[in-house]
Formats: structure tokens, sequence, C-alpha cells
């Protein structure tokens, strides 16, 4: 019995370290004075990392992670990128297809984020017109005083543990600044690319769109699947939409079915000022992803259109809020989901309406589609409502194919096959109809078909 217990000990033991990150104070060359940075972006570094230190690794006792299990994650296995030796590897470039325009015939600048490093693109007339499109090293030594504005100011560093990884350790990313009352006509477009086993790919977006401008940015994250290993990305999102402006916010996640993927995203929306987020989600491992809406300004409106799809055991977990902060704001988002096989979705969404923000006017639905026995959907809608005078309303689904559906399309020489794959996509018809972007919508078509085999 008693050389029983030391086992079951040490075993125990070498599971939770195996959680444990390997990165330290070192890593970030701003921690360990190797570069010499502004004040404001010294501190925030600092104040990352001590809430990384600080924070223990989230478990179902956590509320947010209550349907998401992280014991089989295994932290300790992954490197940051500045700590491999990237010469001896064999990493692949990035497909032609994802360099392609979603969102218009032609980009107005474009992004390449890999493991070698960044390439970036801007049409001379938007740099004519002061619109900033960089990378976080760039932005660090041209543009502070832009950066200063936003950088943990919509998503603060200790909110949680990977949020805080992001904010201590992330070296690659972008900035985006639209001045005011530019309107930029082309979309900006931006790929972080991740192929590789055993890495650790940290990613921290941040957009500031001043008053009256207006601006498409499409962003995509994706790597193909490693039957070899693991690897994972954490990142974070902060935008910024000043009073009147206008952003439409396409965001495609399409990892490796390799990758534990972690991010924290939010969107401050301003005075009279309009966001349309078009969401779409068919890869990684696990997923755990946190995406707000904070209409801070009177009038402001904000739309997120969610498309995702599982399958094989993808576990995919959006955790959604809608925050009405001023009167007369308006809040729409639609979820649509469908798993095959022995996937998981975990959707949990939330609209609050804060004291005194009368005339809010919320929306939120969730829909799955089941099309295996073993596939779960766990979907829990939500409303905090600390005002009088609003209109709030929520609803969820999960559902399997209808037998009547199928019986009229074979009934009709279709084959099951078939007659399954055009009910999905008519399932998915209401989100694509919310995207004004037939590339987009290609993207997501084209996701189907893969899906279903």
């Amino acid at each position: 019995m008693a050389e029983r217990v030391v086992i079951s000990r040490s075993g125990r033991a070498e599971r939770l370290d195996s959680r444990q990150f390997r990165f330290s104070r070192q890593d970030s060359p701003i921690l360990s004075g190797e570069r010499i940075v502004p004040a404001f972006l010294k501190d925030y570094h600092t104040r990352a990392w001590q809430a990384f230190e600080e924070l223990p690794m989230p478990s179902t006792n956590d509320e947010p992670w209550r349907r998401t299990d992280l014991r089989s994650f295994p932290a300790s296995t992954f490197q940051l990128l500045k700590n491999v030796d990237l010469t001896q590897s064999n990493l692949p470039r990035v497909p032609e297809e994802l360099l392609k325009p979603l969102a218009g015939e032609e980009h107005g600048g474009q992004m390449v984020i890999t493991a070698h490093g960044t390439q970036t693109f801007l049409a001379p007339e938007l740099v004519e017109q002061g619109v900033v499109f960089c990378d976080l090293r760039t932005a660090e030594d041209e543009h502070p005083q832009i950066l200063e504005k936003i950088l943990g100011k919509v998503v603060p560093a200790d909110e949680g543990k990977f949020s805080a990884l992001v904010g201590a350790l992330a070296s690659s990313g972008a900035l985006i600044h639209v001045p005011r009352n530019v309107e930029v006509e082309q979309p900006l477009h931006s790929i972080l690319w991740g192929p590789g086993i055993n890495l650790a790919y940290l990613s921290h977006l941040l957009v500031y769109i001043e008053e009256g401008a207006s601006l498409t940015f499409v962003h995509e994250a994706a790597s193909q699947t490693e039957a070899a290993g693991q690897a994972m990305h954490a990142g974070n999102v902060e935008i910024y939409v000043g009073p009147r402006a206008k952003l439409r916010f396409v965001e495609l996640q399409s990892w490796g079915e390799h990758v534990w993927n972690f991010s924290h995203e939010r969107v401050h929306v301003d005075r009279e000022a309009q966001l349309d987020w078009i969401f779409g989600a068919i890869g990684s491992h696990l997923t755990k992803n946190f995406s707000e809406i904070d209409l801070i300004g009177q009038g402001a409106t904000g739309r997120m259109s969610g498309f995702y799809f599982t399958d094989g055991v993808q576990h995919l977990d959006h955790d959604t809020q809608q925050n009405h902060l001023a009167p007369n704001t308006t809040s729409d988002l639609l979820f649509k989901g469908a798993l095959r096989e022995k996937s998981r979705s975990v959707w949990q969404g939330m609209i609050y309406v804060a004291p005194g923000a009368q005339h809010a006017d919320g929306y939120q639905a969730n829909r799955n589609l089941i099309l295996s026995r073993e596939a779960r959907a766990d979907s829990i809608p939500g409303l905090e409502i600390l005002a009088d005078d609003v209109r709030c309303t929520h609803g969820a689904t999960v559902g399997k194919i209808d037998a009547d559906q199928v019986f009229y399309c074979r009934s009709r020489g279709i084959e099951y096959e078939e007659a399954e794959r055009l009910i999905v996509e008519g399932f998915f018809e209401p989100i694509m109809q919310r995207i004004p972007f037939e590339g987009v919508r290609e993207r997501f078509q084209d996701a189907i078909v893969e899906k279903m085999g």
C-alpha cells in the first residue's frame, strides 16, 4: 500500500507539472532590458507578466471554463518562436489560396505573419492619408503615441491567464490606425500562419478607428493539421471604433486540428458608431474564445454573425458578451453551428444592460445542428438587465436533421449524402445572408463540403 501511495503522488505531480508553461521573464525583450521602450510599454508588459505568474491555469471550477477541461493541455511542451532554431525547420509556406482577397477584388493592404517574420504591404494612397498598418515591433518603434491609446485599454492585461501571457510575451501581431474621417475603401487583410508542432504562437491585434472613419478588416489564423504533435495559439484582439465610425471585421479561424487555441477579443463601439463582426471557426483541437462588444456611446450599434462546423474530437467553446453601457444602443448576435462525429461545441452568451442604458435593444440567438449520435452542443443564453425601458430577447436550439426533409429530397432522386449536404447548407443560409462578401461565403461553403466528407 505504501508503494502505491508514492507512485500515485508521483503521477499526480508529473501531470500537474506538465500543465505549467516553461516561459520566463527573460523571454520578453522588453522585460529583460534588451529593448528600451517608452515607460507605458514597459509598465504594460510588467503588469501582464505579474498577472501571468499570479493567475492559475483555468479549471472546470471556474464558471467560464466549466465545460472546457484543460487537464490534458500539455503546456510544458510548447516553446516560443524566439527560442527555436527555425533555420533547421521545414515549415511550409503560406498556401496561395489564403493570400487571395476575401472581401473585395483586391487588398488595400496585406500583412502576412509567419514564424520567420512579418511582411506588410499598404497602398501608397492610404499611406498618404495617414493610415497605419504595421507589425507590433514597428508600432512600438514608430507609433508609440497610437499604441498608448489602445494597448491594454480594451482587453486588460490581467483579464485571464492567456490574455496576460499574450500581453507579456507576444511578439507578433498588427496595429491599424485610421485617422478621422478617412474612408478605407479596399479591405485590409492580415494572415497569421502557424505551422509546426510544439510551438507557441502569441498574437496581438490592435485597431483604432477615429471619428467618422470607416474600414473593412479581414483577419485569418490558419495552419495545416499535424499528426506528429500539438501546438498552441493565444491571442488578444483590442478594437476601438470612434464616434460615427464604421468597421466591418471578418475573422476566420482555420487552425489545424492539433492546435490549442485561446483568445480574448473585445470591441469598444462609441457614439453612433457601427460594428459588423463576422466570425467563422472550422479549425483547432480545442478553442476557448471570449468575444465581447461594448457599446460605450449613445446610439452605438454592434452586430455579430458567427459560423462554426466541427468534426472528429474538436471542442469549440465561444463565450460572447453584448454589453449595453449607454442609452439607445443596439446589438444583434446570431451564431449557427453544425457538429459531426464526436465533436462538441459550447456557446455561452450574455446580454448585459447597465443602469441608465435606457432604450437598449438586444438580440441573441444560437442554433445548432447535430449530425451524429456522439456529437454534443451546449447552448446557454443569458440576460442581465439593470434598466427598465429596454427590449432584449434571446433563444437557443439544438436539433437533428428533420427526417421529413431528407425523405422529401430522397423522393426526388437525391442521394442521402447529397440531401444531407443541401439541408446543412440551408441551415446556414441565414448566416450567409448576413455576410456581404462573396469570398467569405465561398470559404464557408467550401468548409461545409469538406466537413461533410
